[in-house]
Parts: C-alpha cells; structure tokens; sequence
C-alpha cells in the first residue's frame, strides 16, 4: 500500500510538472459550473431573479448572445497572447540562462492558474451561449448565467494584469536563481535534519550479490518504508548503487544484496525503485547545483558577458555548499537499530569538483569571478561540517583554482591581488 502510494506521488509530482496540468483542472471546473448554471435555468432561477432583482439578469436575447460571443472571442485572443507570452519567457530563459530551468519556469503554479482560469470562462461562456434557445419568453433567457459571465470576464481581466506582472517578474535572473535556491535549500536542510550517526560500520559489500536495473530512466526516488520492511523480512542487507538523479541504462547493477535472492523478491525490489524521464530539485538537491552552475557557465560566456549575474549565482552556491558541509557523504537507512541499506550518493569532494571545473573553464582570465570563488572557500572553510574531508577537498580546489588563474591572469597587478587572498589558505596548508 506504501508503495502505491509512493507511485502514486510520484506520478502526480511529474504531471504537475508540466504547463498543461492546472489549466486542464480549471477548464473541467468551468465546464462543470456551466452545466450546474444550465440545470438552474432549467429550474427557474433567472425567472426568480427577474422577479425579485431585476437589476441582475438580462431580458433580451440578442444582447446575451452579443455578450457572449464578444467574450468568447476577446478571450481567444488573450489567450494566444498569454500561451505567446509564456513561450517568449521560455525562449529567452533557454537562451540567456540555461535550458535545464525550463521545467521550474514551466511548473509555476501562478501562471498555470492564469491561463486555467481564463479556459474555464472560455468553456463556460460557450457552453452557456449554446443552451441559449430562440424564444420570445423572457423567462427562458439565462440573464443569470449571463451575469455571470460578465463576472468571470473581468476576473480574467484583472488575471491578465497579473500575468502580465508576474510573467515579468519570473524572467528576472534575480528571481529564478532564488526559487532554483529555496527549493534546493528546503530539500538539503530536510536531509540534514533526518540523517542520523550510527557507532557501528556498515558491512563490507565486496562480496555481495548484485542486480540489474529492469528499465531506464533517471533514479528519483525510492520507497524505502517498503524496501526496509523486504530487507527485515529476508533478513538481509541492500546496497543501492546508484545515486539519486543519475541515469541508469537497462541492465546496469542497480543494487546488491547480502544473501541471494529468488526471483519474485527481486521483482518486489525493483517495484520499490522509482524512475522519471526528468528531473526535479524537489527530489534531487544535485540538480539546484547543476542549474546554478550552469548560469555562471552561461553568464561569462563570450555570447552572454554577464559577470553581475556569475557574481549572484556564485553567493547562492556558497550559501547551498554550506548547508551541504553538514550532511554526511554515506546515508544510512535502518529499522529498529538496524542498519539495513546503505545509498550511494554524490559525495561533497565530487559534488564540489564538478561545479568548479565548470566555473574554471569560463571564469580563470576574470579576477573578480576569481576573487568571489575565494571568498566562497574562505567563508566554506569556516564553516561547521559533518567531515573533516570536506576542508581539505576545499583547499584542493583553492590549489587547482590558482594554478588555473595563475597561468590565465597576464596582469601583474590582479597576480598580487590573487596572492592576497592566497595567504590565508596558504597559512592553513602549511599547519595543516
């Protein structure tokens, strides 16, 4: 049942993810609310209304279908302009910033809400304009649904003056590299706070049975309450061997067993394993690296030259390395004391060599960029960490960094400047 669940979220966490996914719920709504409108005529309402507040419903019938045929189509028309919008936004972001963003611009929830809400008046309005019959009774005239069009289309109005702001607001580089942060921080800090330190050593797994993967994809996730409760069951160790985020090609080892297994167990473990066709920083902190990464890379391109954009993406990966100092490289997951599984995941020596060979390529002629890395690594090497490693795989960066400067930088004056922020590591490198 845990697992289903699992499955279930997973799903729902990928379909939310794409542009369609809100605007499809709201137009089922309007078209829903039109039908229950529909049946109210049918009883009357608009005949009650008419004798008891004629102020609130329409009498004639041309004027309703006017109305409802000039909000049709003024909707249509900003609709094209709002869906035109959206794919601008996407455009100059893939172009200017990185590609892999686009999932997170395309998944807010603001815009997706906008663009639902004016299909739902658009389904609406016509669905009412359909039950329109020719009559001459006044009575039959749905003056209150029509009313009620008049409402939802300046609501979708006052929509598009927020869409036109919010749309604006969202392809500022400032914002995007603060939501990227928010989400990767929340899901880090949760990690931090759940990882426990265990006195006794998980077993050597040299010797130990593996398994193949039975499909391909992106490892998301994993239904640990049921994988643990398999390993309890069979008395039994896991390793997994992929960490999460990475792609795994069918046929690759997935995972390892202490004890061999038979074949429905294995069926049952590969269930608990979790695959998508992308990414999403919710389940995968990595990803918020390589994102950030990716603007700095992007920002001092000789296409882009934006140095004030490589500056603030540098701030954001100081403060995520710091909180990623205090989780520990193993992560451990047990039952009753137990230790059962052990995940493989990236460690912070690898995690931090991947985002700087990036950022050197780009960034070792420019002094500033240099600069803002060495405060980062000053700022990293006083902080508290979960490993003692961790500062020495910093000053192997600060070694490689200024080798790589050195060897770009022509200007003797930036050389110095270098070497100013060089004493400090070079002082901790002699006592350490």
């Amino acid at each position: 049942m845990k697992l289903l669940f699992r499955k279930l979220k997973t799903f729902l966490d990928t379909i939310e993810s794409q542009i369609a996914f809100y605007p499809t719920l709201i137009a089922i709504v309007g078209c829903l609310f039109a039908f229950t409108m529909i049946y109210l005529e049918s009883l009357g309402v608009s005949k009650y209304l008419r004798e008891n507040l004629p102020m609130l419903v329409l009498d004639n019938e041309e004027t309703a279908r006017s109305l409802l045929s000039v909000f049709i189509g003024g909707l249509i028309s900003l609709m094209v302009f709002s869906f035109s919008m959206v794919m601008v936004l996407l455009n100059q972001a893939s172009n200017n910033f990185s590609p892999r963003i686009l999932p997170g611009l395309i998944s807010n929830r603001k815009h997706q809400l906008v663009l639902g809400i004016y299909l739902a008046t658009l389904l609406y309005c016509i669905f009412i304009l359909v039950s329109i019959e020719p009559t001459a009774d006044k009575d039959k005239i749905p003056g209150f649904s029509v009313l009620i069009s008049i409402i939802l289309t300046v609501f979708c109005l006052a929509a598009f003056v927020y869409f036109i702001h919010s749309i604006s607001q969202s392809i500022q580089i400032n914002n995007i590299l603060e939501g990227i942060f928010r989400t990767s921080k929340d899901r880090l800090t949760a990690i931090v706070n759940d990882q426990k330190t265990y006195k006794d050593k998980f077993p050597d797994t040299t010797e130990w049975h593996s398994y193949n993967s039975n499909r391909s994809g992106y490892f998301q996730n994993i239904a640990m309450d049921a994988l643990l409760g398999i390993a309890e069951e069979k008395d039994t160790k896991f390793k997994i061997l992929v960490a999460k985020g990475n792609f795994v090609l069918h046929g690759v080892p997935l995972f390892s067993t202490e004890k061999e297994l038979d074949e429905e167990t294995v069926k049952d473990i590969l269930s608990t394993f979790i695959f998508a066709k992308g990414e999403l920083i919710e389940n995968n902190y990595v990803l918020a690296f390589k994102q950030i990464t990716e603007i700095t890379v992007k920002a001092m391109s000789p296409g882009i030259n934006d140095p004030g954009t490589a500056l603030n993406a540098i701030d954001y990966l100081t403060e995520l390395f710091a909180i990623r100092m205090k989780k520990e490289d193993t992560s451990i997951h047990s039952k009753d004391e137990k230790l059962l599984i052990y995940q493989a995941s990236i460690s912070f020596e690898e995690l931090l060599y991947n985002v700087m060979a990036s950022i050197r390529l780009y960034c070792k002629h420019d002094i500033i960029i240099i600069q803002k890395l060495m405060v980062m690594f000053r700022f990293l090497h006083f902080q508290e960490c979960a490993d003692e490693n961790y500062k020495k795989s910093i000053l192997n960066e600060v070694r490689t960094l200024v080798d790589e400067a050195n060897n770009n930088l022509t200007n003797n004056r930036d050389k110095e400047t270098l070497s100013k922020h060089l004493d400090f590591f070079n002082i901790d490198i002699k006592e350490g």
